[in-house]
């Protein structure tokens, strides 16, 4: 006789299992966040976990593109593609989501006929991706983001940052700083300097890394990727260097720092773009309590779809961000057909949950229970259905507990489920003594 494979009880490599207390600490972060996107008008929506894996591999989900979980096409159809028929077989025709912006974008341009002008949008939902797994990086994980489509002006900006502070605030989380850029300021710095404009990109990809590697890092890498750059490379040195200062200066505004650092690119048409992040940054400071806003230019966001401003959050005492995002004005029309402008803002919910861990914070506002405690040997079902009835009407909220042999220690693990009260039931619903678990 063969023998029985064992079947491992572990969930999949990059993938967790939530006890009931992190459970309660994740609906109440992602409640308290919804509530505060809803009271600044935003709607929440749901896209499927599933996407055509021709829309998730259109090119603009930056390096995300070599992590999507593929789905295999099913009988016939995988048939046929295993076959060739002399050409490259397309085995897979859908995808897990990678992000929600992408969905988004499929969503708006399927409904965009039915949904008002702008649209405010909030979705929370878990996402996918085929990371190698490892601490603080998950094959699956939640993401929680806010768009406003078809408003071109920095308002969308003003209320996607103002929203995001508040629901931060909401959490308990104060003291973090929104870091903001604009792609087209890293465009003009990455002219100026004199680097060709199929390698911009590249030059992003080595700016973002500026935190982890330093400059002199991010000086090799480019030097590697762009020979005979040597002059270029020297010039991008020359002006991040000159900004470290001014961007780590903590007395100063963020409309401070941008006025200091006007004269860095005297031949490129950046003023304009300057003034809209000035008073951008102005607006927000304006109503900033428990947190400031800075201007960075060596923020870049590593997605390509980003057009326009860009901003991270940071909070103190973690090298990560909690939260980012930026414009991306077209990528709808891709699918549309006609220019619609979008920005987004998406908080990392799980880097959230792990700094409220961090603080030993548990989820507030759980009801306190009482535990009707009924022998399931000995009393009947209507009995005790009638029983958990009379507690309802005494105002209790009320939980059925199957009886244990140890009572006592059944009870001492009631307490830490929440249960503030129980009532042993001896088979008489009219007849309920509530005692305090104490």
């Amino acid at each position: 006789m063969a023998k029985q494979e064992t079947l491992k009880a572990t969930p999949p490599r990059g993938t967790r299992d939530f006890l009931p207390e992190e459970a309660a600490l994740r609906d109440w972060a992602c409640e308290k966040i919804k509530a505060t996107y809803r009271e600044h008008g935003f709607t929440p929506i749901e896209t499927p976990a599933l996407e055509n894996i021709k829309l998730l591999k259109r090119g603009e989900g930056g390096e995300n593109l070599q992590l999507i979980f593929e789905i295999l096409k099913r009988g016939e159809k995988l048939e046929k593609a295993m076959s060739g028929n002399g050409q490259e077989p397309e085995l897979s025709d859908l995808g897990l989501r990678f992000d929600l912006t992408v969905p988004l974008v499929r969503y708006y341009s399927n409904n965009a006929n039915d949904l008002p002008i702008p649209f405010k949008a909030v979705q929370i939902g878990n996402v996918w991706r085929a990371e190698r797994p490892q601490k603080g990086r998950f094959r699956q994980f939640t993401q929680c983001d806010i768009d406003i489509i078809g408003l071109k002006s920095n308002f969308a900006e003003l209320d996607l940052l103002n929203a995001s502070s508040r629901a931060l605030l909401a959490l308990g989380l104060d003291g973090f700083t929104i870091r903001i850029n604009d792609r087209r300021y890293l465009q003009d710095i990455a002219r100026y300097c004199g680097f060709a404009e199929e390698s911009w990109e590249r030059v992003f990809i080595a700016i973002d890394k500026l935190d982890k590697i330093g400059l002199d890092g991010v000086k090799t890498e480019l030097l590697q990727e762009n020979p005979g750059q040597e002059k270029a490379v020297e010039k991008l040195g020359e002006i991040f260097l000159s900004t470290d200062e001014l961007r780590s200066d903590t007395t100063i505004s963020g409309s401070e720092q941008i006025e200091k650092m006007r004269g860095l690119l005297p031949d490129t048409e950046s003023k304009e773009l300057l003034d809209e992040l000035s008073a951008l940054i102005a607006a927000i400071d304006h109503n900033a309590e428990g947190y400031r806003i800075v201007f960075d230019p060596t923020l870049v966001r590593g997605m390509g779809y980003y057009t326009g401003p860009i901003f991270e959050i940071s909070v103190p005492g973690y090298s990560f961000s909690v939260a980012g995002g930026g414009r991306y004005d077209r990528m709808i029309e891709k699918l549309l057909g006609r220019e619609v402008p979008a920005c987004g803002f998406s908080i990392g919910f799980e880097r959230i949950i792990t700094i409220l861990q961090d603080r030993n914070f548990s989820a507030p506002d759980r009801p306190a229970l009482t535990a009707l405690v009924y022998d399931p040997a000995r009393d009947s079902l209507e009995a005790v259905m009638q029983a958990f009835k009379n507690l309802k009407e005494q105002g209790h909220k009320a939980t059925l507990v199957p009886r244990r042999k140890d009572l006592k220690k059944q009870l001492d693990q009631l307490k830490e489920q929440n249960i503030s009260k129980f009532c042993l039931f001896r088979g008489e619903p009219d007849n309920l003594e509530i005692k305090d678990l104490s």
